[in-house]
């Protein structure tokens, strides 16, 4: 019976000790929060501030060790990646990609986290909850401000017709044909993909937020994968790009392909890529085909948007039926 005591005196000590170990959460002054209507507003105040804003809210559960650390590396991690309470310094096309990417995951089931969920309950996003959200950000609003395609002039792009051109029926930038030599590679050091133009087109999709069309194509191993039905995983060799114009209104009401934007990649090899899922990441960006971000961290990006879709080999596309 002393054994069990003594036990229970150390494990209640170590308790005690665990307590005194507590990385600073804080809840810094909220400088520039994000501007949405208040039925808006109420579902991230509800769902996402805890997290991911200045005005983290800890239940008492909250702030016992060992599970304090993990809450401290969670608030962390989510002020990182989306602060609401400084979104606003963001340009507005940024603030609306950010906001379409939390839309997606909450859409996906992976924000808020199952686990933070569980133990917070009445957090969870509604399907009605969602429709609201959705709406604020409604693809193509008449309100928005690139609704119409610019008019071209010395210092413009050139206009829609000139920014695209098909090879094999895949497009790419119209910028004259540029040396491969000449494109600089990724700042994670992922090269820029020669004769990608001739990849076959493997989908299409849009983003109503920030007014682009895409579409993506696919290496002859993503092909052949897809005509075998072995696409989960996708094996080592597949690769992906993905094209963005920026969305013109054609003659019939319609939307078309306007400027070039970019064309990003995703490479699989499951060893060289351990870190990032197995996948590679690369974007360029302009009709001058210029690295995306600062440094090497802009993978982080990739991977955290392709996250809700593990299950898929962290691919969201999925092949056009025939």
């Amino acid at each position: 019976m002393r054994a069990v005591w003594k036990w229970i005196g150390i494990v209640a000590v170590i308790g005690i000790a665990m307590q005194l170990v507590r990385p600073r959460i804080g809840n810094p002054p909220v400088t520039a929060e994000l501007q949405a209507p208040p039925e808006v507003q109420s579902i991230l105040k509800n769902s996402c501030y805890d997290c991911h804003s200045n005005e983290t809210r800890l239940k008492w559960f909250d702030q016992v060790a060992p599970g304090y650390w993990l809450v401290a590396h969670d608030v962390k991690e989510a002020r990182r990646h989306l602060n609401f309470s400084e979104i606003a310094k963001l340009p507005a096309a940024q603030q609306r990609g950010a906001l379409f990417e939390a839309v997606n995951m909450i859409r996906l089931g992976a924000m808020p986290l199952p686990q933070y969920q569980a133990m917070h309950p009445g957090t969870a996003v509604t399907p009605e909850q969602l429709a609201v959200l959705e709406k604020y950000l409604a693809p193509f609003a008449e309100t928005d401000s690139v609704s119409a395609a610019p008019t071209p002039n010395a210092t413009q792009a050139p206009a829609p017709e000139n920014t695209v051109r098909l090879v094999n029926d895949a497009p790419q930038p119209a910028s004259g044909k540029m040396s491969i030599q000449t494109i600089l590679p990724e700042l994670n050091g992922f090269a820029y993909p020669a004769g990608w133009e001739t990849w076959k087109t493997i989908s299409a999709t849009d983003r109503g937020d920030n007014h682009t069309l895409r579409m993506i194509l696919g290496n002859e191993i993503a092909v052949k994968a897809i005509a075998e039905k072995k696409i989960n995983p996708w094996p080592d060799g597949a690769a992906f790009a993905k094209v963005a114009w920026q969305a013109a209104p054609d003659d019939n009401g319609g939307l078309k392909p306007g400027k070039f934007i970019q064309v990003e990649f995703m490479a699989k090899d499951a060893s060289r890529y351990a870190k990032t899922d197995g996948w590679g990441w690369g974007r360029w960006r302009g009709m001058d085909l210029k690295p995306y971000g600062k440094d090497a961290h802009f993978v982080e990006e990739c991977t955290n948007c392709h996250a809700p879709v593990k299950g898929n080999d962290f691919v969201y596309t999925m092949p056009l039926e025939k």
